[in-house]
């Protein structure tokens, strides 16, 4: 993987995701607008009593269904009230929806409906990239380009003109840089990532991160032309960090020397679960994936500590798996053990 991260891969996660797509088409989230009154913010059908975070904080969107929140309400239930604080942690925060290949459009569109009812803005991302992730723990992706483009309309046709915030193929660039992905697949790959932005870019109020790998895996200079032959310029920055667990403080340096290669380009950071910083004993080239002793990182926030960073961001979802390694289940699938552990390893 050289290092460069354990997915969340959607090829594994259940097929809960579409069905929260196609309720909140239906029913939408019964959230109020307003960040301030917490009271009116409750979902009906959040047992765990979810609520939006304030806008000042910022403006992405509770999912009050997603795995941590089933967590807590069953702690809750079972009255483990210690372990239940512990979940509430990750369940009250923002965190990426990852798309699906199947009825990406359904998906989207339940997505932000539900986020734009809450006054709030939906953070998504697509991981779907034909060869995606070099037949590791997260391969898979579309089964060809005309596959991909057809999945990347669906989603933009899904958000519409609503809200919504996409981070763009976690690794896709890197792997193009670092070897992984066979040369005879580059071509086509730029071109993917340049129509993704092309497309998504055009939606009224969709921003674009392109993934540009993170702080441990190689140096700016590698990557920032590959960066701009997928499109980067017309994407509104990129992301760094993702599903991975370098220091907030490094991923901003890497972020800053990356930025002065492209323009100036604007970063977020994934925050999820970089709390202790890397993990440093046993396979190096495991130890992105389920290393033990972590924990949450900044929580979810536009609110940083440099003019170019956007926001902290929540992409990886604390609690998923990276892949079958330490004792974990397979990629993306929910680990309750290791999201308490990661709880409680954080101050947050």
């Amino acid at each position: 993987m050289y290092g460069s991260r354990g997915a969340g891969a959607l090829s594994t996660r259940r097929a809960s995701a579409v069905a929260l797509g196609a309720a909140l088409l239906l029913a939408g989230c019964s959230s109020s607008s307003d960040g301030e009154d917490k009271d009116k913010d409750k979902d009906k059908n959040a047992g765990a009593g979810i609520t939006q975070q304030p806008k000042d904080a910022g403006p992405f969107w509770v999912n009050p269904d997603g795995n941590a929140a089933q967590q807590l309400a069953a702690l809750e239930k079972s009255d483990k009230k210690d372990q239940a604080a512990q979940i509430r942690k990750i369940a009250e925060q923002p965190t990426s929806e990852w798309i699906r290949p199947e009825n990406p459009e359904e998906q989207a569109r339940g997505f932000t409906e539900a986020a734009d009812e809450a006054g709030r803005t939906a953070l998504l991302v697509l991981y779907n990239i034909p060869h995606r992730d070099c037949g590791q723990y997260s391969g898979g992706g579309a089964a060809d380009g005309d596959a991909y483009r057809a999945f990347v309309d669906g989603v933009a046709k899904g958000i519409g003109d609503r809200p919504a915030t996409v981070i763009l193929e976690p690794d896709a660039v890197l792997h193009l840089v670092d070897g992984c992905t066979p040369e005879q697949f580059h071509e086509e790959r730029y071109d993917l990532l340049k129509g993704a932005i092309a497309k998504l870019t055009a939606l009224k109020n969709t921003k674009v991160y392109l993934d540009a790998g993170n702080a441990g895996w190689g140096n700016p200079d590698q990557i920032f032309e590959p960066l701009k032959w997928a499109g980067i310029d017309q994407a509104d920055g990129f992301s760094v960090n993702v599903s991975n667990f370098y220091t907030t403080e490094d991923s901003i340096a890497y972020g800053k020397q990356l930025s002065a290669k492209v323009d100036g380009k604007h970063f977020v950071i994934d925050t999820s679960r970089n709390g202790n910083g890397p993990y440093t004993e046993g396979d190096p080239g495991e130890r992105w994936c389920n290393p033990p002793g972590r924990a949450l990182g900044e929580t979810p926030t536009t609110k940083t500590a440099d003019p170019l960073v956007d926001a902290y961001l929540w992409v990886k979802r604390p609690g998923e798996s990276d892949g079958e390694c330490k004792g974990g289940p397979k990629a993306g699938e929910w680990w309750s053990d290791y999201a308490l552990k990661l709880a409680q390893g954080s101050e947050t």
